[in-house]
């Protein structure tokens, strides 16, 4: 740090801040890193020109800029007490630098303290948290936050923005469209992070792309209202040409300080990258490598949830022929779905009454929880702590633990309502009621679901007041995953919300895996996946085998194709196996033990995409992080373009090393249309596989075979030169 400007680096990224006089610190730099001579010059950035019908000196972007400041676009920060003081004048003082700096700020007249810290990793990830607290003496009108947002620089050359969007079985859509004057905001007000939710707002150099383009990315790490955007004035943003940004969307009266009170914002996440969009990706995938505590345990074990396969009809027996079956093909985590509590023989009654069903299991669940581990088998359990129905003993004997107004219930959604985790009562209980059965049970993993948006997310004070409740309702769930995890330190967790309607890394800091989608149709999960991963490692999304026809698109897929693609992360099954064929168990039987092979080198290595100009075709997977090995599949989702497809380069390889090349068997092999495929295929799927120069690869690929739609294969690549 100098005395007229702090740099932070870490992993080729640099944010410049400079000092100034009065006011907040301003944004110089985001992006490349910098030598400390090239960061002293960017002071010239703040000699701007003076425009006709504009301010009369030039004006910099703050840290948390407002029309104060000069930005009359979306504000960085809203305070105001009680329609007052709402235009702080702040002293600010910065310390740190290296990685992390610290900016404090006061605003006197406001009475007002705002703490902003910017952490930026060795692996070039900007975490932003910033704090506010209200120096009021006692009688003061309470000081209400309205808005508080990470807001960062965009150059010109940003000319495209890259988004995501989606529903229920077709998370993670992309959409793209040219950065123009006016604000591309994506509000999400759904209680949860949503299914139509961007994991990154992106924007980008002209025609990025997953390996090619600069691009600028940001993500709001919160499960509750939450905002992304990109924004450009005719006037520019300062020395910028426009801004991107992310926060917490916050209701009116949502945080309302009283003396001494502090409200910190969630964390926003900001990446840069000078290789595309596997660029962010790798970043953002060592971030949370470096950081998750699930990094620390074993490999992910291969999963059976029983959803598919019985849904309510929860009968001992069959689960232990599933459970025996499983064992016998390589599962090593078996998961029971809904309906082993309560009243809870259908989606209409019992949620919330977290007791083991005496008329389904009189014996408890000890009976198939022993069969499973006895046939060394981690046992796993569903749980939807959040929710209720109303025909259920809970609501029946607290009515006031229902989330909701004053004037009565919420429309209901899957039958369901919310539980008021905010509530100390509520919160306790639910605590109290998971835990005896995790503790007597022994369960190893917490299938963690929230089946629904929220409506009229309010909760009624002691004065029948309605006031916001959604982010009170967040952080209150934050407590409850914290806390299971205090008690039971083995717990995993996963994070699942009607499928991948709550992903996102506030979440993600507290558990172990997300369901990335209800839709188990391998065609479907192809794009779910792909677009899923740009912030989520393979590890961390969950990915099953479903049953033949899948229950979401009633497609019929092959079963190759279903093994295949559920090698894309935290593999398992959704699927009554006790039921399937000698061969199909063969199958899943060498499939297993594939996963199991490589695992090492799929939750470990790089994640990479083609940019192949044919849509029919997608390619991707890993590459480890030393370009020695690499596991990459090829899947043709619809009929292509060609008659044949020809050579498909295979990304991330190095070009200097030789790579021994294997179709695997064991993921499936595909169906063609055509009379004689390339040799090397053949070749390939043999042992001893095929001989190619990562530079032949790299560059021209390989000749794909005229694949059938829906149909694809594995290529797993290992170094032999050790060059």
């Amino acid at each position: 740090m100098s005395a007229d400007h702090t740099v932070l680096r870490g992993g080729g990224v640099a944010l410049v801040l400079a000092h100034r006089d009065h006011g907040l610190p301003a944004v110089l730099h985001w992006g490349a890193d910098l030598p400390d001579a090239a960061a002293a010059d960017l002071a010239l950035l703040r000699d701007t020109p003076v425009a006709n019908n504009a301010l009369d000196e030039p004006w910099d972007l703050t840290v948390l800029p407002t029309s104060g400041d000069g930005w009359l676009g979306t504000p960085g920060i809203a305070l105001h007490r009680a329609g007052g003081a709402a235009a702080p004048r702040w002293v600010a003082t910065v310390t740190g630098g290296g990685g992390r700096a610290t900016v404090r700020a006061e605003a006197v007249d406001s009475e007002a303290v705002v703490e902003l810290v910017l952490a930026l990793d060795e692996h070039g990830v900007l975490t932003t948290s910033t704090s506010v607290t209200s120096t009021a003496d006692a009688g003061t009108a309470p000081l209400e936050v309205a808005a508080l947002r990470t807001l960062l620089p965009l150059p010109a050359r940003a000319e495209e923005v890259l988004d995501l969007s989606g529903r229920w079985v077709r998370e993670r859509t992309p959409q793209r469209r040219l950065v123009a004057d006016g604000t591309w905001l994506r509000t999400g007000r759904r209680g949860r992070t949503g299914h139509d939710a961007t994991l990154l707002m992106t924007a980008g150099t002209a025609g990025f792309g997953f390996r090619h383009g600069e691009v600028w990315a940001v993500h709001a790490a919160w499960s509750g209202h939450h905002e992304h955007l990109v924004e450009r004035l005719p006037e520019g943003a300062g020395a910028h040409a426009a801004v991107i940004g992310a926060g917490e969307a916050l209701e009116s009266g949502e945080v309302r300080l009283g003396p001494g009170e502090t409200w910190t914002s969630p964390d926003v996440v900001a990446v840069w990258s000078d290789a595309g969009l596997d660029g962010l990706t790798a970043r953002l995938v060592r971030h949370q490598r470096a950081g998750a505590d699930y990094r620390a345990g074993r490999p992910r074990p291969l999963v059976l949830n029983t959803w598919e396969a019985v849904y309510f009809e929860t009968d001992l027996g069959h689960l232990q022929r599933l459970a025996d079956t499983a064992a016998s093909i390589g599962v090593e985590r078996f998961v029971l779905d809904d309906g082993w509590f309560g009243s809870r023989r259908d989606d209409t009654r019992g949620l919330g009454d977290w007791q083991v069903s005496d008329e389904v299991w009189p014996d408890g669940l000890g009976p198939l929880v022993e069969h499973v581990k006895g046939l060394g088998m981690e046992f796993g359990l569903w749980f939807e702590p959040e929710m209720l129905n109303l025909d259920s003993d809970v609501v029946r004997a607290h009515p006031e633990w229902v989330l909701g107004p004053a004037a009565g219930p919420t429309p209901p959604s899957r039958h369901q309502h919310v539980l008021d985790l905010a509530n100390p009562d509520a919160f306790d209980h639910v605590l109290a009621a998971m835990s005896e059965v995790i503790g007597t049970y022994g369960v190893d993993f917490v299938k963690w679901d929230h089946n629904r948006d929220l409506h009229e997310a309010v909760r009624t004070d002691a004065t029948g007041t309605d006031r916001p409740a959604v982010a009170a309702q967040t952080r209150a769930t934050y407590r409850l995953l914290d806390a299971l995890r205090e008690r039971f330190p083995a717990l995993e967790i996963e994070s699942c919300s009607s499928g991948g309607a709550r992903v996102d890394l506030g979440v993600l800091a507290r558990t172990d895996r997300v369901w990335t989608s209800d839709c188990n149709d391998a065609l479907e999960r192809v794009a779910i996946q792909r677009w899923t991963g740009l912030l989520v490692p393979p590890e961390r999304m969950g990915t099953h085998v479903g049953p033949p026809r899948a229950h979401t698109t009633h497609r019929d897929l092959d079963l190759s194709l279903r093994m295949l693609v559920a090698l894309g992360g935290h593999a398992g099954l959704e699927w009554d196996i006790s039921t399937c064929s000698p061969q199909e168990l063969d199958a899943l039987r060498a499939w297993s033990g594939l996963y199991r092979e490589l695992r090492p080198l799929l939750h470990t290595g790089d994640v990479v995409r083609s940019d192949h100009p044919d849509p029919s075709l997608v390619v991707g997977g890993v590459v480890a992080a030393d370009r020695s090995a690499a596991a990459l599949t090829v899947v043709r989702v619809v009929s292509g373009r060609g008659v044949t497809p020809g050579a498909v380069p295979l990304p991330g390889l190095d070009p200097a090393r030789r790579y021994r090349v294997r179709v695997r068997p064991e993921a499936g092999l595909p169906e063609s249309q055509q009379v004689r495929g390339p040799r090397w295929f053949e070749q390939a799927q043999g042992d001893d596989g095929i001989l190619v120069a990562g530079a032949v690869l790299d560059d021209h690929g390989l000749p794909v075979p005229a694949l059938a739609p829906g149909q694809g294969y594995l290529l797993h690549l290992t170094s032999v030169d050790g060059a």
